[in-house]
């Protein structure tokens, strides 16, 4: 490794030492209490799958060039930053998904998420992130810059849409089935790239009655799952100007643990509100705005809690409510809630492929599943989706993977 790059990688790691990013540092007792907290390690017990083992990569480095003290250093094993050494930042940022189980097993509370942040930023700086990743950043921002000279085709895709919406919900004449650009909507509705997201809830806000606009951007964001701060706001920005464009009352993202927290968690202050789509179901089944039809779902139902918007964003039991109006059979799985295991498929893994390491890492999630003897297994997040469908076929678990919207949109009752 050159000086010059060295030097570079230092400057980075010291502008992401946080005070709770040094505390972080600091505090780790190695009492072990987080090495069984890891779905790779309960999997594939290795102790570079474990929190504090991935987390100890990083900690190495801080010790040599951010402590003070020969003997010290000695005694915490320093390390001098090298091409070997970036291997195992590598290894620290893309062997965890960013659940944070381990940190609620942590006794100090420490946030893996923030120590895998600084080993995504030294890579981006040494230019070795997974270039995928960056890629679909990029063009997430590009789209917001040429948005204007995009939307007469977006609203043309919006429109084919129309025929398969009304096959889930006749809407009355005059309405408009996928509607754009709504001022003063109740609802902007943030979908993934993909029709599989637009149509299922455009059918139940529809049943609802509900004043909304369908977001020309997609929810996903690319920024953060490759670490990048700047762009994950920027691609962010794009769709809170949009918001406070049409002046909406409340930004629903669509089944995407990432985008929601996103928003919700690490873009500051808004004047409109920013829930799940989860819950805006499990609100219009309270008010009584849908109706839901049981005999549509036979058979045993289970739900897998998405990191990103149940442990890390509370969302635990609007997913249960929606499901307990669609079943009489829904199980629960053992853990669940704040202890659910990760699928495997978080912090970019998905996109970037990594199939082989998902499936090895994701055995404990795959035994899961089959112990609750469910047909049917349901989920919020689409990178959930992917992964569990992909464990399906792996470990031949005999479920259908089933997004709670494409559930909720089948039982519609049309009066």
């Amino acid at each position: 490794m050159d000086a010059k790059l060295k030097q570079e990688l230092i400057q980075t790691f010291s502008e992401r030492l946080s005070q709770a990013a040094k505390m972080y540092m600091e505090n780790c007792s190695r009492c072990g209490l987080c090495i069984e907290a890891c779905h790779a390690y309960a999997s594939s017990p290795e102790t570079r799958y474990t929190a504090v083992g991935r987390a100890q990569n990083i900690r190495r480095i801080y010790e040599e060039y951010f402590k003070k003290g020969k003997i010290a250093k000695k005694l915490n094993e320093a390390v001098e930053l090298s091409d070997f050494w970036m291997e195992k930042v590598y290894e620290t940022a893309y062997t965890c998904t960013g659940c944070r189980r381990c940190m609620t097993y942590c006794p100090f509370g420490i946030d893996t998420g923030v120590i895998q942040g600084i080993a995504k930023m030294m890579l981006i700086t040494a230019d070795q992130e997974p270039k995928a990743l960056s890629m679909l950043a990029d063009m997430s921002i590009a789209k917001g810059k040429t948005i204007e000279k995009t939307k007469t085709n977006f609203a043309a895709a919006a429109k084919n849409l129309e025929k398969e919406v009304l096959e889930r919900w006749r809407s009355e004449g005059g309405e408009d089935v996928v509607p754009l650009d709504v001022q003063d909507a109740n609802v902007l509705y943030v979908a993934l790239a993909g029709k599989h997201s637009i149509i299922p809830a455009a059918a139940i806000m529809n049943a609802a009655k509900e004043k909304w606009s369908l977001s020309y951007f997609e929810a996903v964001n690319f920024g953060a799952f490759v670490g990048n701060p700047a762009k994950t706001k920027e691609i962010a920005g794009r769709i809170i100007d949009e918001a406070k464009r049409l002046n909406v009352k409340e930004v629903v993202i669509c089944e995407c643990g990432t985008a929601y927290r996103v928003m919700k968690h690490m873009t500051g202050e808004k004047p409109f509100g920013v829930i799940t789509f989860a819950e805006l179901i499990a609100r219009y089944i309270e008010q009584g705005r849908i109706k839901l039809d049981k005999s549509k779902l036979p058979g045993k139902v289970t739900y897998h809690d998405p990191c990103q918007i149940a442990r890390q964003g509370g969302i635990y039991e609007p997913p249960r409510y929606v499901l307990n109006h669609l079943t009489d059979h829904f199980v629960e799985m053992t853990p669940n809630r704040q202890a659910n295991w990760c699928c495997g498929g978080g912090g970019g893994l998905v996109a970037i492929g990594e199939k082989d390491f998902r499936m090895k890492s994701a055995k404990v999630k795959a035994d899961q599943v089959k112990a609750t003897g469910a047909e049917v297994l349901c989920t919020a997040c689409e990178n959930c989706h992917t992964q569990l469908s992909d464990l399906n076929e792996h470990y031949g678990l005999g479920v259908e993977v089933m997004y709670l919207s494409d559930l909720t949109a089948k039982a519609l009752v049309q009066d």
